[in-house]
């Protein structure tokens, strides 16, 4: 973990940018504005894109390009909603104007290009951090209390799923390799994240797929080992809708998360003989994106260039197993040299 000073507006309260106009910037705006949060500006590759997400939120300030958005005095920290293989610059373009950023998942490409921004945030004394917002949700905070208290004894396995129909269209962002495209980036990230988060990074990874004609993942499962010598299983697919389900499994009970697991969602504890040890049930506000928003304002509120729940380092590491796993399937971008 990190622990270094910001020097760019220490304030609790900070005044976000939107980069990007996409559904998931509308969907994050949404929920930032939900929670009460400050956000001033937007920008887009056009003005009139900028302009009318702007009237649409009530946002001050639209700008006709990403080095307008980046200049903007009035903007402490900008939310990156680019496709994937814009994170890096668009990125990079914020830290150098010296703000802070929270980037959408995946959070680059490749592993390279996540060291890169790294190294370009830690030279600035800024935030860098992933936008992985299901950590940040309420029932994913309890659940990783359940497991430190040793409700559920020691976890032996993880099994999720992240599987939704989308589309076949070769041409859709989510089936083009220029684009970043395949079911690991877009929706494998949320299980592999997730399994990470519990167990460590793995020692030992098996991954097999299925691509599609265009060369990109339409199915993809792995098999890992983890430090203590759990094991886990993931399985994600833009080509079927299953029950986005999770499971933990300790020598003491397990928790069932329900469908969609990686959203607000509720969850039972369950002994080994089947009694319910705990319930939990999610009420919020919103989506739930807000949640890592709070988190990178309280960062920076501390003096914090770095995080407890999703360090950079770890955002790093898991760039790199997600290259490992592409390797493994045989994926590779023409972005990669």
């Amino acid at each position: 973990m990190t622990d270094q000073t910001t020097t760019a507006h220490p304030h609790a309260g900070l005044r976000w940018g939107i980069l990007a106009t996409g559904g998931i910037a509308h969907a994050f705006t949404r929920d930032l504005l939900t929670a009460g949060r400050e956000v001033v500006a937007v920008g887009s590759r056009s003005q009139a894109s900028a302009s009318a997400f702007a009237a649409e939120h009530g946002i001050g300030h639209a700008h006709g390009s990403y080095e307008e958005l980046a200049a903007d005095p009035d903007v402490d920290i900008i939310y990156v909603a680019t496709p994937h293989p814009a994170h890096r610059d668009a990125a990079a373009l914020a830290i150098q104007h010296g703000k802070h950023v929270l980037v959408e998942k995946p959070f680059t490409l490749t592993r390279d290009e996540a060291v890169a921004l790294r190294d370009l945030g830690a030279g600035a004394g800024v935030l860098v951090m992933e936008a992985m917002w299901t950590r940040y949700l309420p029932h994913m905070v309890r659940l990783r209390e359940i497991i430190a208290a040793g409700t559920i004894g020691e976890v032996r396995t993880v099994f999720a799923d992240h599987t939704q129909r989308i589309t076949d269209d070769p041409a859709h962002r989510l089936n083009d390799l220029a684009l970043g495209g395949g079911a690991l980036l877009d929706l494998g990230i949320y299980p592999v994240s997730f399994v990470c988060d519990l167990l460590g990074l793995p020692t030992e990874v098996r991954a097999l797929a299925r691509l599609q004609e265009t060369g990109a993942d339409a199915e993809v499962a792995t098999v890992m080992t983890h430090p203590s010598g759990a094991v886990s299983t993931t399985v994600s697919s833009s080509r079927g809708a299953g029950p986005n389900t999770a499971h933990v499994v300790g020598t003491a009970g397990r928790v069932e998360i329900s469908g969609v697991w990686y959203a607000a969602t509720d969850f039972r504890v369950i002994s080994p003989d089947g009694e319910l040890i705990e319930e939990y049930r999610s009420e919020i506000d919103g989506r739930g994106m807000q949640f890592q928003a709070l988190e990178a304002e309280a960062l920076v509120a501390a003096g914090r260039v770095d995080g407890d729940i999703l360090p950079i380092a770890e955002t790093v590491d898991i760039m790199g197993l997600l290259d490992d796993i592409r390797a493994q399937i045989g994926v590779r971008y023409p972005q990669e040299h």
